[in-house]
């Protein structure tokens, strides 16, 4: 949560437009308290930034401007720095839940604001207000895809730490010999309420990691074979960020996947048991080719930002 003074006057330099709804002047002021907000809130002066921010969201409550915008965002963000210095202070994490919020009225797909709150629910124990924020944001038919498919990743992590709490007993994980091999055996949890728990949460998993899987795109899905030499600079880091939705919510598949299996052990259902692994082992694999992907990406990007460097030395040297 840091604010760069250049980045600040560069992000509002770039967005100056005149508006009916906030005179000039205001927004040169609104500039301004947002220029030495950040200068306070790197210098850990949460308050005076509070206040500087809240003088700028003033002038444009509704974020009409880039200026209102931004500070609404960076009032939220000061909020929450003031409530991660003082956790007892609960009501800042509530300021900050209604600041961020408020900022996603503005922009609904603005993913740092929605993993905060996400983020701020957690911290509050507040469950069934956090499972309600990320259930909403994954049906939310205004949201980009791969956001949704971020948000019901995340609800099935959930479920596949509840059916892990289980499977991953010794209770239930038995080592046993098979083929002179020491491999697993899953047998039924003795209490009954573990096992209608497990069955639960790999169902409730699966349907909420099967509807992210959907919303793959095709160039995730043969991300393998796509041209990265072709993209600029901002187009291979949009694809990173798609990239690593998919990567993380194939794992999950294949995690719930290996879930469903153990389950279909239990119950003697082999065919359900060999189709549960196959499925684990094809998402595993798509798992790891994605991961190989991230991988080149960072490495081509890591290569264009050298060659700039050294373009940039070169010039340099030739005017002297």
């Amino acid at each position: 949560m840091r604010f760069s003074r250049l980045g600040v006057l560069f992000l509002l330099a770039a967005g100056v437009l005149l508006s009916a709804n906030c005179s000039y002047y205001n927004r040169i002021l609104s500039r301004k308290d947002l220029v030495d907000g950040s200068v306070a809130y790197r210098e850990r002066k949460f308050a005076e930034a509070e206040r500087l921010f809240r003088k700028a969201v003033a002038r444009d409550p509704n974020g009409t401007t880039l200026e209102g915008r931004t500070a609404q965002v960076f009032l939220a963000r000061t909020l929450h720095s003031e409530f991660i210095g003082n956790r007892q202070d609960k009501s800042k994490a509530e300021e900050a839940i209604d600041a961020y919020k408020k900022a996603l009225t503005i922009d609904p797909n603005d993913q740092s604001s929605y993993k905060a709150v996400a983020n701020l629910y957690e911290n509050l124990q507040r469950t069934e207000d956090w499972e309600k924020w990320v259930a909403d944001r994954a049906k939310n038919p205004s949201i980009r895809p791969e956001y949704r498919a971020e948000a019901l990743t995340t609800l099935a992590s959930k479920q596949n730490s509840c059916a892990s709490e289980i499977t991953e007993t010794d209770a239930v994980k038995k080592k046993v010999k098979r083929d002179g091999k020491d491999v697993f055996e899953f047998v039924k949890p003795a209490n009954a309420s573990d096992y209608e728990r497990l069955k639960s949460c790999v169902s409730k998993g699966l349907e909420f990691i099967d509807q992210a899987i959907a919303l793959e795109p095709d160039n995730v899905k043969n991300a393998k074979s796509v041209n990265l030499k072709s993209m600029t600079v901002e187009q291979l880091r949009q694809f990173l960020e798609l990239v690593k939705i998919f990567e993380s919510a194939n794992s999950y598949k294949a995690s719930l996947s290996a879930q469903a299996m153990r389950l279909a052990e239990m119950e003697g259902r082999a065919g359900d048991r060999d189709r549960r692994k196959a499925d684990s082992d094809q998402y595993r694999q798509h798992y790891a080719d994605l991961g190989e992907v991230n991988r080149n990406i960072e490495l081509e990007l890591k290569a264009r930002q050298e060659a700039a460097a050294a373009a940039n030395n070169a010039n340099a040297n030739t005017k002297k």
